[in-house]
């Protein structure tokens, strides 16, 4: 069966690139490993040069890889990869793909000479947990404009399974600033809890359309998970990468006002984890929302960089590894999720969808928690965003919100630092006291 090719936000920037800046920088697409970044560049190709040589160093032979031992005479050079692929190359009008260029550190190199020629432009992709490891014996180039790729956000969910309706209704809703009404907010719901299942790994929602079976969908998840934690061993063999990751829905379970270290293996101290978690980052495969001890605009100067919480990068990939007790996860476990009548409390899992979600819009997470004056109780607002020179908290709640304290105390505490306050939840749309109740499905398009 022919593989689909999804239409993804990122084919703009890359026409950004190609428009204004491709003449003095290679691009490199930066993101998780199957999130599509080959299959963009590709169809990028396709689309918008002449021609195009795809080297997927992968998957290549002997002789291309050893044409990168010698890239002094590019005349000679560029004579050899057009035979060897029996591709044509025209000035100006076709592009080389260096497709996992991390597997092959020379040809890295050669980007700064290969951009200096001006002849041809180039794309490079890979997984960022070996780039990290195989660039410390080469001269990594500046001539590389990185750009980040992400599972595929709701709307490019919708635009896959062809639904054009939702996304432009969801848009109308809050222009108006109006309630959808029980019988569209539900149907709604039941599209935003399909994509949380199924999730933005291209794979996953290919595997959906192919078969409509969300079992299925489970299968081809586990998979990536085995895939990712097979590169985590790359990071450290000892394994506690991987523990980690497995851990990502206990611990936010467990309402800890923290990652609870311990959870993911017992007796690891933040010293071990130092070095880790930089390239645990670096892999796309998880996002961190740290503590910001001053929520204010500029909240990178204050974060508490061992202070912090983990999501992974993929709310489908989550479902998968919270219900990780057994082999598979059963249909009927989907479908209870799907029509919301599973038995348990799903507020972790909405908290992983809209970390995706706000990173997926540029936003770098922060959280705060401050102690109660009354009690022992420890208040936390789920995320901070800022806009102008103000910030937006957000509480995000399932299924029947009993209340904001946390969010009412913070508010009162840091008044003339606010401008917008949020409570997320599963519930309708409306505006009460200053306050924005917002279904979940509309974060991507607030």
């Amino acid at each position: 069966m022919e593989k689909h090719v999804f239409k993804r936000k990122i084919y703009d920037e890359i026409l950004n690139w190609k428009e204004n800046i491709s003449d003095k920088y290679a691009l490199l697409i930066k993101g998780a490993r199957r999130v599509g970044k080959s299959t963009i560049a590709e169809e990028f190709a396709k689309k918008e040069f002449r021609s195009y040589i795809l080297i997927d160093f992968a998957h290549t032979s002997k002789a291309i890889k050893e044409l990168f031992d010698d890239t002094y005479d590019l005349d000679y050079f560029f004579l050899q990869l057009q035979q060897l692929t029996g591709t044509r190359l025209y000035e100006k009008e076709s592009v080389i793909i260096f497709d996992e260029v991390q597997l092959l550190p020379k040809a890295r190199q050669a980007i700064k000479y290969l951009v200096a020629d001006g002849r041809y432009k180039y794309i490079e992709t890979g997984s960022l947990i070996s780039i990290r490891k195989n660039t410390k014996d080469i001269l990594i180039p500046s001539e590389e404009h990185k750009i980040s790729m992400y599972p595929m956000d709701f709307e490019e969910f919708l635009w896959a399974i062809g639904d054009r309706i939702t996304a432009e209704t969801i848009k109308t809703l809050i222009a108006r600033k109006k309630p959808a009404g029980n019988v569209m907010h539900r149907t709604l719901m039941r599209v935003f809890r399909l994509y949380m299942l199924v999730g933005g790994m291209p794979q996953a929602i290919e595997t959906y359309l192919e078969n409509n079976n969300l079992q299925a969908v489970d299968v081809t998840k586990r998979e990536i998970i085995d895939l990712y934690e097979e590169d985590f061993t790359k990071l450290d063999s000892s394994g506690l990468a991987g523990d980690i990751y497995d851990a990502i829905p206990a611990n936010l379970s467990n309402n800890a006002s923290r990652y609870v270290l311990s959870s993911a293996r017992e007796g690891t101290r933040s010293l071990q984890v130092r070095d880790l978690l930089p390239d645990m980052l670096s892999s796309y495969t998880v996002n961190i929302a740290f503590h910001a001890n001053n929520p204010t605009v500029g909240m990178a100067l204050s974060k508490d960089a061992g202070r912090y919480k983990l999501f992974t990068s993929d709310v489908g990939l989550f479902i998968t590894l919270a219900f990780k007790d057994k082999n598979y996860t059963e249909n009927v476990i989907y479908n209870k999720l799907l029509s919301d009548k599973l038995e348990a409390n799903l507020g972790y899992v909405y908290e992983n969808a809209v970390a995706q979600m706000l990173v997926a819009k540029g936003n770098n997470l922060f959280y705060y928690t401050m102690e109660s004056e009354t009690s022992n109780h420890i208040h936390e607002i789920d995320f901070l965003i800022s806009t102008g020179d103000k910030i937006c908290p957000m509480e995000v709640k399932s299924g029947r919100y009993r209340g904001h304290k946390s969010l009412d105390v913070f508010c009162e505490k840091f008044s003339g630092r606010i401008r917008d306050k949020y409570v997320v939840h599963t519930k309708d749309y409306k505006w009460e006291q200053g306050i924005n109740y917002i279904p979940v499905y509309m974060i991507p398009f607030i």
